[in-house]
């Protein structure tokens, strides 16, 4: 009894470990380096009650001021009024000048009390607020839609790192790949933008990684971005989208599958050769390529309707050749991205939270540097009177 006792608590304490690893650990999720950095303790009443009076008489509010006023939030109310000021500040003179650490705080500030709703909306109107995260500020939000089980709000989120191309780190790669992956798990309905921003948000992310997952979302991403070219034009698809806009997404994804008979290693999920194989049905269902749009598809989309049959006998030739070299996983896009994360997301999280222990450093050298520029220019206004 006491062996299958252990037998059994050794395999809940794996997948215990299993499912935090899928996670960012608490280590990467605490907030003590950002809440024991050098601060400017203010007065938020008089800080708004400033920026009031420096809006009324038309003159620009300083970065430094709106840091100040985001630091010191210290409720889900004082979140609400910050938002506005954020917006204040993105319309005014100084709209550039919105610091990162100002950004990142108020993201902090969100997830702290509760106002996570705030932090999206304001990333999903960035031009309107300014809010251009950095990797790890990206992170942290995606990981708690993640811990909650919103994927559909994680993926909004990875969407945005899209948008922005803020696919450099490993782990803010692997955390993407993980919430669509979970998404799609879900098998939603998708409107054919959210196919064309999944797409795009896959296909990115696959190309930073050179193995299984990587490629898997590759061939899916493409595959879901050729759907909207073949049915909507080429245009709506790299219309502001960080896409080229040279036609053939569907056959960029029949490469992927080639590229994979050549490399060692790598297989292809056979859920998601199904799922590329049901996009070229369901637009083979109309000899149109299945238009949906009002106006007529341009010459060049025409041509690329017209390429339809040849990429789906080319697709079965494809998908019979990897059966023959044994190149398909029998597992799903979400077991494998699980799998990769498992292995490897240790390893970045360490060099992730080293680099933002530098960055929160000179984040708060540039701050000093802030506040010694008024103490000076003050200064030089008082002697001048």
């Amino acid at each position: 009894l006491v062996t299958a006792l252990a037998y059994h608590c050794s395999f809940v304490g794996f997948d215990c470990f299993y499912s935090r690893r899928c996670l960012l650990s608490s280590a990467y999720t605490d907030p003590a380096v950002w809440e024991q950095r050098l601060r400017d303790a203010q007065d938020l009443g008089q800080l708004a009650s400033l920026m009031d009076r420096t809006y009324a008489r038309k003159f620009p509010v300083s970065s430094l001021v709106i840091a100040r006023f985001v630091d010191n939030l210290s409720s889900k109310e004082e979140v609400d009024q910050a938002q506005y000021y954020l917006y204040k500040f993105r319309h005014s003179p100084n709209c550039w000048y919105l610091r990162d650490w100002t950004i990142h705080s108020w993201i902090q500030h969100c997830l702290k009390y509760g106002a996570r709703d705030k932090a999206l909306y304001t990333l999903k109107n960035k031009v309107q607020f300014g809010m251009f995260p950095d990797d790890f500020t990206f992170n942290l939000l995606i990981d708690s839609f993640i811990k909650d089980k919103d994927f559909r709000g994680a993926c909004s989120v990875v969407e945005e790192v899209m948008l922005q191309e803020s696919f450099e780190r490993t782990s803010t790669q692997i955390m993407s790949l993980y919430a669509l992956s979970k998404y799609l798990a879900t098998k939603p309905e998708l409107s054919w933008q959210e196919e064309r921003n999944m797409g795009a948000s896959l296909m990115l992310a696959g190309l930073k990684q050179e193995n299984s997952v990587g490629f898997n979302a590759r061939l899916l991403g493409l595959a879901l971005i050729g759907k909207v070219e073949l049915s909507r034009g080429i245009h709506a698809v790299f219309h502001e989208m960080p896409l080229i806009w040279t036609s053939g997404y569907l056959g960029r994804a029949l490469a992927v599958m080639d590229a994979v008979c050549d490399f060692r290693d790598v297989k292809l999920s056979e859920e998601v050769l199904d799922h590329v194989e049901k996009i070229l049905q369901d637009l083979s269902v109309n000899a149109d390529g299945q238009n949906v749009t009002d106006t007529p598809l341009e010459e060049e989309d025409e041509l690329e309707t017209q390429k339809l049959p040849e990429y789906i006998n080319r697709f079965k030739e494809l998908k019979e050749r990897l059966v023959s070299q044994d190149r398909i996983d029998s597992r799903s896009l979400e077991s494998l991205v699980s799998a990769l994360m498992q292995q490897t997301l240790a390893a970045c999280e360490n060099a992730d939270i080293a680099e933002y222990q530098r960055t929160v450093s000179v984040w708060e050298a540039e701050l000093q540097q802030l506040i010694q520029r008024e103490r000076e220019t003050k200064e030089k206004n008082q002697k001048s009177l």
